[in-house]
């Protein structure tokens, strides 16, 4: 990432540094959730990152924070959701194994404060809200491999009831598939003529993995994003799109294939493998992943704005 893109997240994640030239504290006023204060002794921005995503819920749930559940509960929902937008904002920045470290460090801050107060809802509802926005599939910071680590924690806590183990159990071992950085798993797809393409025989610097079904409106906003925004690079052959139906109506998939562009790898899971085997775990339609050269997964079901992002 550019430095000043870097600078530009961290100015927008409220991220306060101490000292300048009165040595005094920077601080957002009107607001009752707690804004990280990074020391001014770190300078580098990969070390300001660092400490702010390991410190970023001190001043909510550790040692010294106001951690008594009534306090926390009366936080006002929208601060709490909109530190947990930022708080991922600022986990994108790092080495994916040290941002699921801080998660499962999140995990358990909240797990501490509801076992100071066994009688608070904190623990449930901070979960409810963490699950939107790390994996619902209309979360715009949506992200399965930041959520693994809270949902694994989750699924094996004391604190759970009983009667949602089973579900976050499964939840994870979802989550678990196609981490990034793995190569993702390869495809075989028919296209309308009969012939027949693997996504792994795709030759480009970048794949996009397309999941998409015929009239779904989400897709075709996608694929007017993709025209718009990108063609340049499929043109040169800078991005290849592999744009893959994985339902059974493969009459309704022949009659609207002239909806997509002829420069697209586009075909149909005749195998019924992406569904039937589980080797992704396609939630809702559409899905998006970007791979590198290597097919390995640079972004996983990923809003698509979040894509744009990245190749721009």
């Amino acid at each position: 990432m550019k430095k000043a893109s870097v600078i530009l997240v961290l100015i927008s994640l409220l991220v306060v540094c101490c000292g300048g030239p009165k040595g005094k504290r920077a601080t957002v006023q009107d607001r009752m959730f707690p804004v990280v204060s990074v020391p001014a002794a770190y300078t580098e921005e990969v070390d300001q990152i660092a400490y702010a995503a390991a410190h970023f819920w001190d001043g909510y749930l550790s040692e010294g924070g106001p951690t008594d559940s009534a306090h926390l509960l009366g936080v006002p929902k929208a601060e709490v959701e909109q530190a947990l937008s930022d708080y991922i904002s600022l986990l994108w920045l790092q080495p994916l194994p040290v941002a699921q470290q801080n998660v499962a460090g999140l995990f358990k801050a909240v797990s501490s404060v509801q076992e100071k107060d066994p009688t608070s809802q904190f623990y449930t509802q901070f979960a409810q809200t963490a699950a939107y926005y790390f994996y619902d599939p209309n979360s715009p910071m949506r992200d399965e491999d930041l959520w693994l680590p809270f949902v694994a924690g989750l699924a094996e806590s004391p604190l759970t009831r009983d009667d949602m183990r089973t579900a976050y159990r499964y939840e994870a071992s979802m989550c678990a598939l196609c981490p990034r950085g793995s190569v993702a798993p390869d495809i075989s797809a028919q296209r309308p003529d009969g012939s027949r393409f693997t996504l792994h025989s795709i030759k480009a610097p970048l794949t996009l993995l397309f999941f998409t079904n015929p009239g779904c409106h989400a897709c075709k906003e996608i694929i007017d994003q993709i025209n718009q925004n990108l063609a340049g690079m499929v043109n040169d052959g800078e991005l290849a799109v592999a744009n893959i139906y994985i339902d059974e109506d493969y009459a309704a998939w022949k009659a609207y294939v002239n909806n997509y562009p002829r420069e697209w790898y586009t075909g149909f899971d005749y195998a019924g493998i992406v569904r039937g085997e589980h080797i992704y775990d396609v939630r809702a339609i559409p899905s998006v992943y970007l791979l590198d050269s290597d097919k390995k997964i640079l972004l996983k079901d990923a809003p698509f704005e979040r894509v744009l992002a990245y190749l721009q």
